[in-house]
């Protein structure tokens, strides 16, 4: 949509707030609110908001430390600059419409620890090598019964999940939750995000929704778009949503698994397929896919930026466990499918709490620099992947990941040393958070015994 079309739009009163939006590091939507009127005379120029929204953990608490915004320099402000491109209308609020814009600092440039300018600074230098992409995300989420207040007044214990028992592919079991995914889908479908798949995953009330795949920033914004509408639907049905990678001990985790394939810059060719080679995949995608699994241990965080992340990684839970990739082959990190020009990469790694512009940012610098180093793909791994204990592991803990990609000189090489070190520090709060809180299950094993 043209800013011509949206002010025709809001002259005509249909719409009469605009939310204007960023995500942040956890891949939230933070923004505000604005009338319609106020939107059309600034439009142009942007809103204004703290700098202080990239330097918060994700209860809001604002971390000591980073360099880019704190106490000491007096958290000013950055302006979102809507990209008109993204405009949606909100169909399930009445007359409030949405835009995600570009975070930019008084000099002018991008905030560059911004998730969007990330992505975008790795989409640029894929086109200055002559190459783009098609991605697609597929997000899965556990959908309960009580409604977040509900959730909160339990502290989160008791949950009714919206089925009692595992749902995979069960229509008869969907059915109960499809006037909300009905509605959802067809929130979605106003929106412009084509939807796919809507399917009940492995876990007790665990759905799961395919996009239709495009550019990494188009999917990108779509996901986030996606995620929103599924948490204030959810709140509109009086139900609940998380997007947590392992909301309990006792179930499937939740995935965001991410399909990658490369093309020409102008999106007309396959670059991922050769049909003149034995495999049928051409040697700049075998160099992309090679380059991802040898950076994959420092580009985990960007996958798996909680501690909640890691506990998902569990052996026969569908979860990959090994760095290794294989045909159609679900036990493995990296699962080659597709055929022609369908063929395409899934990364399996990433979780439902990862923020897919970071996540897709990783990707393409690893892949970017495994085309550049001419890397060789290592042997397909047939079977039981969970079972061969020759494949190096994906990172065990937050920790492990943090380390992994501090002492990254590709991460480094691709976002610099600010953005790195930014992410890198945010991490090691939520571990020092996490390492001075005493949890019910060392009251339970404790408490009586020791």
């Amino acid at each position: 949509m043209m800013l011509e079309e949206i002010k025709n739009l809001l002259a005509d009163g249909d719409i009469d707030t605009v939310a204007i939006c960023f995500p942040d590091m956890a891949g939230r939507l933070m923004g505000k609110r604005e009338g319609a009127k106020y939107f059309l005379g600034a439009a142009g120029e942007g809103s204004h908001m703290c700098d202080y929204l990239f330097t918060v953990d994700v209860e809001g608490n604002p971390i000591p430390g980073f360099q880019s915004a704190s106490w000491e320099k007096g958290y000013g402000d950055f302006v979102v600059k809507p990209d008109i491109r993204t405009w949606r209308n909100m169909p399930w609020l009445s007359g409030q419409a949405i835009v995600i814009g570009d975070c930019i600092l008084p000099d002018g440039a991008l905030v560059p620890t911004a998730p969007r300018a990330m992505l975008k600074k790795q989409i640029q230098k894929a086109a200055e090598l002559g190459f783009s992409f098609n991605f697609a995300s597929e997000l899965e989420f556990y959908l309960y019964e009580d409604s977040y207040d509900g959730c909160i007044a339990k502290d989160f214990k008791g949950l009714t999940p919206s089925s009692p028992y595992s749902q995979d592919y069960n229509l008869l079991r969907t059915t109960a939750v499809e006037p909300l995914l009905a509605e959802l889908r067809a929130a979605l479908d106003a929106m412009g995000i084509e939807v796919e798949t809507t399917k009940g995953e492995w876990g007790p009330g665990q759905q799961e929704i395919s996009l239709r795949y495009a550019d990494p920033l188009t999917n990108a914004d779509n996901h986030v778009y996606y995620k929103q509408a599924v948490k204030e639907i959810a709140a509109k049905h009086q139900k609940s949503a998380t997007f947590m990678a392992k909301p309990s001990s006792d179930i499937a985790g939740s995935s965001c698994h991410i399909h990658a394939s490369l093309w020409s810059v102008d999106g007309s060719r396959s670059r991922s397929v050769d049909p003149s080679s034995p495999d049928g995949l051409s040697k700049e995608f075998k160099h992309f896919m090679a380059g991802v699994m040898a950076h994959a241990a420092e580009i985990t965080l960007f996958f798996a930026p909680n501690i909640n992340s890691y506990k998902r990684f569990q052996s026969g839970s569908f979860a990959p466990t090994r760095i290794c990739w294989g045909r159609d082959n679900r036990t493995t990190a990296f699962r080659l499918v597709g055929h022609g020009k369908s063929t395409r990469m899934e990364v399996r790694i990433p979780g439902a709490d990862a923020n897919v512009h970071t996540a897709f940012a990783a990707i393409i610098a690893a892949g970017l620099k495994g085309i550049a180093d001419e890397l060789q793909m290592p042997d397909e791994t047939n079977g039981n992947a969970y079972a061969d204990p020759s494949l190096h592991e994906i990172p065990k803990s937050l920790n492990e990941a943090i380390a992994r990609a501090h002492g990254s000189a590709m991460l480094r090489q691709a976002f610099g040393n600010v953005v790195v070190d930014h992410y890198v520090h945010a991490a090691k709060w939520e571990v020092y958070q996490y390492d001075g809180f005493v949890t019910d299950w060392e009251k339970r094993r404790l408490f009586e015994r020791i």
